[in-house]
């Protein structure tokens, strides 16, 4: 543009800068899209073009414009690299992604693809594109055809896009046979075939166009075509070795980049064999603009590629869920048995905190040692097949989501219904059972460190602060909820760990491995790879939800942040300590009592936000649409209004019907 001064679009064309430099040329052409944006763009090209049928010599320099910049522009990379990242990584595209949104293009430059996307708005621009009319299509069409007939170019456009159709090829071919992919579609014979000729294939259309052979260039586009879909189906092949041996987020990445760039030689395909391929470029141009917009998103990068890691590790949160979910009244006597041996445990962990803070530790070190003091608790819960309340409702809620596909029918709904009322029995089960030996056995420790020491283990200003930290007229029921976040974010962890875990084959290796079975043993090295792929997810849960809940405070507090965490249990552990050290006389303070009314809160919004953060991943990853909520809800309503204590109390006996396959008999022997 030459001014800041819009100009008239007669002035416009009449001015065409063919003779300019190459950055002025290009300015011109985002000035006459812009113009044309201004009102209905439909409208708006179709007065260019008839302005220039009535003025022949702003037709010639129109013409003699496009025709220089045809000659400058590397066109090919238009058609073969617009819309695809250059490396097949996710990281490094999202990098690529970032610095386009953020840094701008420069027009000066050679590159048709950077042109592409300064010219047309990604946004908006295929909703007219899409509009334009057969007859303003061949208006078009022939524009630019006079344009290549005064361009330094023999052949026209066709060259061009032959060009492009064997370097799409070529990068089909080297994405097949990379060893990511070509060792999970079976590294078999039809594998070479179908990518090794791909290429050759392009080039043999090449040849037999070039020819003018009409009937042989048909069958050799029917060839290649199969050989596409051929292509596209080995590559869809990979997701089933995913789902059973672990995701890669690249190998999802590079899949999508495959199938991306067969629909791309398809749509070059349909343009070299039509003899007036005015729809077929249209329809290419539209691909072009929609593939612009979708490389622009940073977050359509992460949902597809996150989208099967975060099914994966819904459905293996799910099988672990049902562990967590008791239908019989044996089960959940089991449960509360196992509650009970978890909160025993947590006893430990409240008294080690106190120590630990007693030592006066910098805020790093003190949250890394709360961290160690958690982390350690939790995995020798794990070990001993006991369990913690607040870990269940992260790997509770995938397993509801699964059941969400049964409620088509009214038995369904039934079904789901009693799930709920299992699950609510469960969640109650645990707390109580933590809850019920946590602050009892805290209480008789203090009153024998009375007895033996003639001190509580806690002094009298630390039982004070815990008083102030806990109760109900602060942000303790905030913290909480944020807590919940934390227990949801530490199943996440353990879901991609054992992802990584199975990806790795590190099972197999560890079976397998000369020196591993030299050392173990092959009898005890098959036990040690049964067992970490048994405990590596609830170890990875464990061992990373310690260390948030420990250190996240410390961290946060690095940053001016004043966040803290709140965890019923160790909560109701840190009070009984309290009370255990001020005596009887915290019974008639009502700080206390606020204190013990901030633990049930405390509870229902660890559990409540870490169920409801799964369950919606769970939901999104398996692609659930919950259309019948409304009659899910009244279902719901009508069983607590005629069997309230279903949900508190286990049934004397259970239908087997709504039982999955697996579930009857003793309550589970792992946490």
């Amino acid at each position: 543009m030459t001014g800041s001064t819009p100009r008239s679009i007669d002035d416009l064309l009449r001015q065409a800068p063919m003779d300019a430099p190459r950055a002025e040329r290009h300015l011109w052409l985002i000035e006459l899209l812009a113009w044309v944006r201004q009102g209905d763009p439909v409208t708006g090209v179709q007065y260019v073009l008839r302005h220039l049928d009535d003025q022949p010599q702003a037709r010639e320099r129109v013409v003699s414009l496009l025709a220089v910049s045809l000659d400058d522009l590397h066109l090919s990379s238009l058609l073969a690299d617009h819309g695809f990242a250059p490396r097949a990584a996710l990281l490094s595209e999202l990098g690529e992604r970032l610095r386009g949104r953020l840094l701008p293009a420069s027009p000066d430059t050679r590159d048709l693809s950077t042109l592409f996307g300064l010219l047309f708005d990604v946004r908006t621009d295929h909703v007219w594109v899409e509009a334009l009319e057969e007859d303003t299509l061949t208006r078009l069409g022939a524009l630019l055809g006079q344009a290549w007939q005064c361009a330094d170019a023999s052949g026209g456009w066709r060259p061009v896009f032959m060009s492009a159709l064997s370097i799409l090829a070529s990068q089909v071919r080297a994405a097949g046979l990379s060893r990511e992919l070509r060792l999970r579609m079976g590294d078999g014979p039809e594998v070479a075939q179908a990518f090794g000729q791909l290429a050759r294939a392009a080039e043999d259309m090449h040849d037999l166009i070039d020819a003018g052979d009409q009937v042989a260039v048909l069958q050799q586009a029917q060839y290649l075509r199969a050989l596409l879909d051929r292509c596209v189906q080995l590559a869809e092949g990979v997701h089933d070795h995913l789902e059973a041996y672990g995701v890669s987020v690249d190998v999802v990445f590079q899949i999508d980049q495959l199938r991306a760039r067969c629909q791309r030689m398809e749509q070059v395909l349909d343009c070299l064999l039509s003899p007036e391929p005015h729809r077929e470029m249209r329809a290419l141009v539209l691909a072009l603009i929609q593939q612009g917009q979708a490389r622009r998103s940073v977050r359509a990068l992460f949902t597809r590629q996150y989208s099967l890691l975060a099914r994966l590790v819904a459905e293996r949160s799910a099988e672990t869920g049902e562990h967590y979910i008791t239908r019989t009244r044996s089960e959940y006597v089991d449960m509360l048995r196992r509650a009970a041996g978890g909160g025993l445990v947590i006893v430990g962990t409240t008294f080690a905190k106190f120590f630990l803070l007693a030592l006066g530790l910098s805020a790093f070190w003190s949250g890394f040692a709360a961290g160690t003091n958690y982390a350690l608790s939790f995995v020798l819960i794990h070990l001993l097949h006991w369990t913690v309340a607040t870990k269940q409702p992260a790997m509770t809620a995938p397993a509801m989501a699964a059941k969400l596909r049964d409620t088509h029918d009214e038995a369904g709904v039934e079904g789901f219904v009693d799930e709920v009322a299992h699950l609510i029995r469960s969640q109650m089960a645990g707390i109580i059972g933590n809850l019920a030996v946590v602050a009892p056995v805290v209480l008789l420790i203090q009153g024998l460190a009375w007895w033996v020491l003639g001190r509580p283990l806690i002094d009298e200003a630390k039982a004070g602060s815990v008083l102030d930290h806990l109760t109900l007229w602060g942000p303790s029921l905030f913290f909480a909820a944020f807590t919940g976040v934390l227990l949801f974010i530490s199943s996440l962890i353990a879901g991609w760990v054992e992802n990584w875990f199975v990806w790795h084959r590190l099972d197999s290796a560890l079976q397998w491995h000369p020196r591993i079975r030299v050392v173990l043993g092959p009898t005890r090295a098959a036990r040690w790879s049964l067992w970490w792929r048994e405990n590596i997810s609830g170890l990875a849960a464990n061992v990373s939800l310690g260390f948030l809940l420990g250190l996240t405070p410390a961290l946060a507090g690095f940053f001016g942040l004043p966040l803290d965490v709140r965890h019923v249990t160790l909560s109701t552990g840190q009070i009984a300590a309290a009370l255990g050290t001020l005596g009887l006389p915290a019974l008639h303070d009502a700080h206390f009592w606020w204190c013990v009314a901030a633990i049930p809160l405390t509870g229902l919004l660890n559990v409540g936000v870490s169920f409801v953060l799964a369950l919606r991943v769970a939901v999104r990853s398996r692609g659930v649409r919950v259309k019948d909520r409304a009659r899910l809800a009244r279902a719901l309503g009508r069983r607590l209004l005629r069997q309230p204590l279903s949900f508190l109390l286990p049934p004397k006996a259970v239908a087997t019907k709504h039982l999955p396959p697996g579930s009857q008999g003793d309550g589970p022997s792992s946490s």
